[in-house]
């Protein structure tokens, strides 16, 4: 199995998209039966093929050894946002299959593709490099999906508050809220929203860490509640946008104030493990219990109570 997924190649995977797209350009010349279908297999074959080319070049780093960062040239960066844009063109039409969407976003996700395989020979950026980028990139996509999901709570209590405000014919006073289709549409926005930028932090904090130390750490608190949170947000997007009870706009409400609970676990998580600190600190902290843990350290505690 291994074997024959190594044989991926770029190619494979344009080629999928392409055949998408012929099939998309199918529908100006009139009703197909099973374009849909295929539309969809082929779609699935080409994410597949995509995620599996990307998992591959981050197990084997060519022209750099060890010291080679990875998924860190900009080949790698153009095939992820090439991934990104697949997924987001999928996730729509399975929404809208109606719509001609895919004449657009197609062809940019080909077109980076083919940048890919344009900057292809350019030598890899280093590990301590591939380390700063991910970091960064970890920082700045947490930080946006940590704001969306507190807009969203916020938009929730607001839902609320102005729901009972209506029952009890008090909307009309002085004290004006948001009407609540405006803040449904706020709630399941910053729902997928967060959703999507937790989700890029957390893949960029799993590059970052095999970059570094060589391996994930799931079973670190931090990681692992961060995890639990992105599952968490994909549930609450799916049943928020496949399932559609009476009341719509509440049901996004409750799912949106338990990803606001989800997300104080996370933090709580990152920021009491050495997860959430720096370097320097993390290794303070760790020499400290060390110290403490051996006979001079007792002894050492033992002379600063006296």
């Amino acid at each position: 199995m291994l074997a024959f997924l190594s044989e991926i190649s770029i190619t494979c995977v344009f080629a999928s998209y392409l055949v998408v797209l012929v099939l998309e350009l199918l529908r100006l010349f009139g009703r197909i039966p099973g374009r849909g279908l295929f539309v969809i297999g082929m779609m699935s074959v080409g994410l597949f093929t995509h995620v599996c080319y990307l998992l591959i070049r981050a197990t084997v780093v060519e022209g750099g050894g060890q010291e080679a960062g990875l998924l860190a040239t900009w080949s790698d960066w153009s095939l992820l946002v090439a991934l990104g844009l697949a997924i987001a063109f999928f996730v729509l039409y399975l929404r809208r299959p109606d719509t001609i969407i895919s004449f657009f976003f197609l062809p940019a996700v080909m077109a980076l593709l083919g940048m890919a395989i344009a900057l292809g020979n350019r030598p890899p950026f280093s590990r301590t490099e591939a380390i700063e980028v991910w970091r960064s990139v970890h920082a700045i996509a947490m930080m946006a999906g940590s704001i969306a999901v507190l807009i969203g709570f916020l938009a929730g209590i607001m839902y609320l508050v102005q729901s009972r405000r209506l029952k009890q014919k008090r909307a009309g006073s002085t004290f004006r809220l948001p009407t609540l289709e405006s803040l449904g549409r706020l709630n399941r926005r910053c729902l997928v929203g967060s959703t999507v930028a937790v989700g890029i932090g957390l893949i960029a904090g799993v590059v970052m860490n095999l970059n570094r130390w060589g391996s994930v750490g799931w079973t670190d608190q931090g990681v692992l509640l961060s995890t639990l949170l992105l599952v968490w947000l994909l549930v609450a997007t799916g049943i928020e946008y496949f399932y559609a009870p009476a009341s719509r706009g509440r049901k996004a409400v409750y799912l949106t104030m338990a990803s606001g609970g989800f997300l104080v676990l996370a933090m709580i998580g990152v920021l009491t493990t050495p997860h959430g600190q720096s370097e320097q600190g993390a290794a303070a902290k760790d020499n400290v219990e060390l110290s403490s843990s051996t006979p001079a350290g007792w002894l050492k505690s033992t002379e600063d109570l006296r």
